[in-house]
């Protein structure tokens, strides 16, 4: 088979060979093993278990949450002790949670089975059997392997293609495991070759493995598929997933695409290798390969390593010498990760660790200014421009960063390598793509406030057409009803014309005016008698002449009376309140004494009466202060007795005429001013509304309320 190329890349020291003279050993148990939650692409799992429980080997204790996540199981049976935030092995240096447990060095099993024969399984049954496994894709990313699996339903794969390239410098844990179980590899091949139908399956591995492609060569003659075991130059990054596909078919993926667009998918050896354990076992991914190499270890070797097993425990069983020890690297010198302490756990994709010395891996010179040589470019496995990114991401030109494809760029760090200016390019690409997915976050809730408050501005005006529609039609309604009394009104009066030949009064209105005509008139004639019988009493002079202005006033009142008799009479069937004024009248007219009179005049001022009883008390008061013995205060104490007197004869008048229809008086003032305060609370309480939804249901209880406050207002108004 052909061989093609991919533009760029780099031959950086290798460095294998020193993790590779020994056959991979199982690693020490520890104590205690501290395992994320979130080990992969995705989102984290959701833990099952809680502080106290005892778990076996191989229980789940973390469920996958959503489309894409995976589930986590416990690596070695214990106790649970802790479920908190722990430092865990990432880029960001944050802390994450993770679950805890005691081993109790059993190593005691939870029941588990393999798959009698996979091929009779429905995929999508098949494919769930591999995600309750908790497999995700072990070459560096994480991404959950049943997703990529599910892809033989939205594509047509054409080709399968097995990453075994491993070009990175360091790293030897996938060269040991196709050393060592290439059989497993090929089972899982076989595995993902029944989901995905593919027409064509490689395998791609770099020449510099040559016991791996020879292990991998006799597990392939004994399976029945058309295995293509294709070996490739050692060139970094040859192992990218773009880079191989472009070695071994030729074919360049697009910018924003992914390989399953064009119908190839990727998977590792290690992916491979998990598949078919689980598959035949029934066994979950709990334990993985890593390298430990580097000058500090007296010891460099692979250990099958349980999950989540502190990075000191390796270390010491590789012979780390802490006197030459100078910085911990979690994967390869190029893409890798520095770590900050040696306590972090290992997890699914933990490949390698590596322990440098001073001498090893001095500290970069400091970075000097860009002489635009363009070795990057020519570096760049990518095809990018990384200098014009270099600046764009300093100058913070993000948009500009993104249309030289920005985020095509797979930081693999080659462009960093062969600069001579010591510039770190990566940093500057990984600053520029936060910042960048930071914004597009920004943006996306933006947008989503946007969207709730115009829907909310939809909402209230739609609200408000329907609250004016109905306003209108009650509108339309009470005109209507209105016209229809109007209409009433007008036939009887035509009627009433026609009977008696007298005009109707129209309106209530009228009658109204009428009524109080009636009572000033009668107010008039009391003050007049008034003063004529104190004219007469103490002998003054005009007696004759307040005589003629009483008998003048007196048939003034009897005129305004009649008037109002008789428009009461007419409108006796518009108004409720109208004729119980009406009965009220009739009775006062029949007792025309002079009490009778007094009765009418309190009627009429009831607030001038109070208020000069309180006048009264109050210069009474101050009298008393002023000048104890002093002659006023007894004509003043008589003064306030005649007008204390004069109030309670109207206030008893009130009572009377009030019992004489059956109502408490005293009750109906008290009814009346709850009313009055139900009211008020009621559109305080509308206008307080936090809602539009409780302010609609306050204002709906107004009118109701409204209308019995002021019923028993115009009730109280009838004796007041």
């Amino acid at each position: 088979m052909t061989v093609y190329a991919f533009h760029g890349g780099i031959h950086p020291p290798e460095n294998k060979l020193q993790s590779t003279q020994l056959p991979v050993a199982q690693a020490n148990l520890p104590s205690h093993l501290v395992i994320p939650v979130l080990q992969h692409i995705g989102m984290a799992a959701d833990p099952v278990v809680k502080v106290g429980d005892t778990v076996l080997k191989g229980e789940v204790i973390a469920e996958p949450v959503g489309r894409i996540s995976a589930a986590i199981h416990a690596p070695s049976s214990g106790r649970i002790i802790d479920i908190s935030q722990q430092p865990v092995p990432h880029a960001s240096g944050l802390e994450a949670e993770c679950i805890v447990i005691e081993t109790d060095g059993a190593e005691t099993w939870c029941e588990h089975q393999g798959l009698e024969d996979y091929t009779q399984l429905p995929p999508n049954e098949l494919i769930d059997f591999i995600r309750s496994k908790g497999i995700a894709g072990m070459g560096g990313a994480g991404f959950p392997t049943d997703v990529k699996l599910h892809l033989g339903d939205d594509h047509i794969v054409n080709t399968l293609i097995i990453n075994a390239a491993e070009c990175e410098p360091y790293i030897t844990s996938d060269d040991m495991l196709m050393r060592s179980e290439p059989e497993a590899i090929i089972g899982g091949i076989e595995v993902i070759a029944r989901l995905l139908k593919p027409h064509h399956i490689m395998i791609g591995i770099e020449d510099n493995k040559p016991e791996a492609i020879a292990a991998l060569n006799r597990a392939a003659e004994a399976s029945s598929l058309q295995i293509d075991i294709q070996v490739v130059p050692t060139k970094y990054p040859s192992g990218g997933e773009r880079q191989l596909i472009q070695l071994l078919t030729n074919i360049e993926v697009p910018s924003s695409k992914i390989p399953a667009d064009i119908g190839i998918v990727c998977q590792n050896v290690g992916t491979a290798a998990a598949i078919y354990e689980a598959v035949t076992t029934g066994r979950p991914l709990i334990s993985r390969i890593v390298t430990l190499t580097g000058d500090a270890l007296t010891q460099p070797q692979n250990f099958r390593t349980l999950l989540g097993t502190p990075f000191t425990t390796l270390l010491e069983q590789a012979g780390v010498d802490q006197q030459r020890l100078s910085k911990l690297i979690m994967g390869g010198p190029m893409m890798g990760v520095p770590l900050t302490s040696p306590h972090l756990p290992v997890i699914k994709t933990t490949n390698c660790i590596i322990a440098t010395t001073l001498e090893e891996m001095p500290a970069p010179p400091p970075a000097q200014a860009c002489i635009r040589c363009g070795l990057c470019e020519q570096a760049c496995p990518a095809q990018l421009l990384p200098q014009q990114l270099y600046w764009f991401s300093k100058g913070k030109e993000f948009e500009k960063a993104r249309q030289h494809n920005l985020f095509d760029c797979i930081e693999c760090g080659a462009c960093a390598y062969v600069c001579p200016s010591n510039i770190p390019l990566v940093q500057y690409y990984r600053f520029a793509k936060s910042e960048i997915r930071n914004e597009e976050l920004e943006q996306r809730r933006a947008d989503h406030a946007r969207a709730r408050f115009e829907a909310r501005q939809e909402r209230l005006e739609r609200e408000a057409a329907q609250k004016a529609e109905k306003r209108k039609q009650r509108a339309i309604e009470a005109a209507a009803a209105q016209a229809a009394r109007k209409k009433a009104q007008e036939q009887a009066q035509t009627e009433t014309t026609e009977d008696t030949g007298t005009p109707a009064v129209n309106n209530e209105a009228e009658v109204k005016a009428l009524k109080v005509a009636a009572a000033v008139a009668r107010t008039k004639l009391s003050k007049a008698e008034k003063a004529l019988k104190n004219a007469r009493d103490k002998g003054l002079d005009g007696v004759d002449k307040l005589g003629a202005t009483v008998e003048q006033l007196s048939a003034k009142a009897e005129d305004a009376q009649a008037a109002y008799d008789t428009a009461l009479s007419t409108n006796n069937a518009s108004s409720n309140v109208a004729d119980s004024d009406a009965k009220c009248d009739a009775k006062q007219n029949d007792n025309s004494d002079q009490r009778t009179a007094k009765s009418a005049d309190y009627k009429l001022d009831m607030k001038s009466l109070k208020q000069q009883v309180s006048i009264m008390r109050t210069k009474l008061k101050k009298a008393k202060a002023s000048d104890p013995e002093s002659s006023e205060i007894e004509a003043l104490e008589s003064r306030l007795a005649d007008a204390a007197a004069t109030l309670k004869a109207a206030e008893d008048k009130q009572i009377e005429r009030a019992a004489a229809e059956g109502i408490d008086l005293k009750q109906l003032k008290i009814d009346a001013a709850l009313a009055k305060a139900a009211v008020t609370k009621i559109e305080r309480a509308a206008k307080a509304a936090q809602n539009d939804e409780e302010r609609e249901q306050l204002e709906a209880e107004l009118p109701q309320k409204r209308e019995a406050a002021e019923g028993l207002a115009q009730q109280l108004a009838r004796f007041e």
